[in-house]
């Protein structure tokens, strides 16, 4: 990590389309995938050319790229690793993401340039283990979702000053410790350790008992605890200054699978609380509509987790609440018009905001609409449609427009 900024923001690389994203708005480093040996299993993962390519785009901005090869491997798949890791080091990569304790020992014996930062998969929860991470080789742990704040501060006062600290602030928990289940492979053949999750945490569920056949209960939360399986994401925003004191290096925003919307509006909003803590520590407070950035994207409800001893994790409903859509991103300026290209549709007359890097949403009534070829429109109906609309000002090309749905 950079020494000129402390407390990275770290975000989310699921596509180019997304790492792109990340980049412009903000992010000091990006986590992303290759089409092996990753923790999410998406047709969008980086191809080796792929990865050769973001590599370039994010190290020409100053970002550093960080690989997960943090699947739990079987053999076959071990005998694959070293060449997988030899192409990830000629692509340029900063760090590998590792889980398992073989994996680890085949990056230090192939490739010994990689720089190793441990996943959160590994259960890291005292400084111990921290430490004997340390001497194998790790620069870098993630620790486990379940600890708090004082936990983690106690795992820095104890391990070495050169060991770097990241943890999880932002985005969907699972429901297991630190993302271990089987549920997903016993219900569907889906393995969640092997980057194939199918999330059936989020199902459903109905208890019936035995000897009562056709009689469901319902699954729910009460005054005497939790009795379900869905998990709150987590919102540490306005608490960024009590990371930065228990000395955390590095903020982790969730999110591969998700859209770059996703990325760009959760991105901003940790960018701009971090470089506000940086300019004042003593005196940090979150900015009024940071917080309601954090509402505009999907979610569920928000909770912080562990951090604060007693966790506030669970709650009765696995659905997201979504009251904002993209419908275009902009383009150039000129003559008065901004340029759009379309990704949701909108109207005439609407009512949307315009999301631009570091800056606060500005309000835009859309008028005088035009496709391609000029002609007046009332509606941009068409996916990735060009059009332009009226605006007495430019816009940063690739910033958000969205609209309440």
């Amino acid at each position: 990590m950079s020494k000129e900024r402390q407390l990275e923001v770290l975000s989310p690389a699921g596509d180019f389309e997304r790492l792109r994203t990340a980049v412009q708005y903000g992010a000091d480093a990006v986590y992303l995938a290759g089409k092996q040996f990753g923790m999410r299993a998406s047709q969008a993962n980086f191809s080796e050319q792929e990865l050769k390519e973001a590599v370039k785009f994010c190290h020409a901005h100053s970002t550093r790229v960080y690989l997960t090869v943090n699947i739990l491997p079987h053999n076959a798949e071990i005998e694959q690793l070293p060449r997988y890791l030899e192409l990830v080091r000629d692509a340029g990569v900063d760090a590998v993401i590792v889980s398992d304790i073989g994996t680890l020992a085949v990056v230090k014996r192939t490739t010994p340039e990689l720089e190793i930062h441990i996943s959160t998969q590994n259960g890291i929860v005292n400084y111990e283990t921290a430490c004997m991470l340390y001497e194998l080789g790790a620069k870098r742990v993630v620790l486990a979702r379940e600890l708090s704040l004082a936990e983690i501060a106690e795992i820095r006062r104890k391990t070495p000053s050169d060991l770097e600290i990241e943890v999880f602030v932002h985005g969907a928990m699972c429901m297991s410790f630190s993302g271990r289940c089987v549920l997903s492979n016993y219900l569907t053949g889906r393995d969640a350790n092997r980057g194939e999750c199918a999330q059936p945490c989020r199902w459903g569920y109905y208890l019936m008992e035995e000897k009562r056949p056709g009689l469901y209960f319902p699954v729910f939360e009460d005054e005497k605890g939790s009795y379900i399986l869905n998990a709150k994401d987590l919102c540490m925003l306005e608490y960024i200054d009590k990371l930065a004191e228990a000395g955390v290096d590095s903020l982790k925003i969730e999110g591969r699978a998700k859209s770059s919307y996703y990325v760009a509006v959760i991105t901003n909003a940790y960018r701009i609380a971090v470089d506000d803590y940086l300019q004042n520590p003593a005196g940090f407070k979150l900015r009024p509509w940071l917080r309601g950035e954090v509402e505009k994207v999907s979610h569920r409800q928000y909770s912080t987790g562990f951090y604060f001893d007693t966790p506030t994790q669970y709650y009765e409903n696995g659905g997201y609440i979504r009251e904002y859509d993209i419908v275009a991103v902009t383009g150039a300026y000129q003559d008065g018009r901004l340029y759009l290209t379309q990704k949701n549709k909108f109207c005439e007359g609407d009512q949307v905001e315009i999301l631009e890097p570091g800056k606060e949403p500005v309000l835009l009534v859309v008028r005088g609409m035009q496709d391609q070829a000029g002609q007046a429109i009332g509606a941009a109906c068409h996916p990735e449609m060009a059009l332009s609309i009226e605006s007495d000002r430019a816009f940063l090309p690739l910033s958000v427009v969205r609209k309440k749905k």
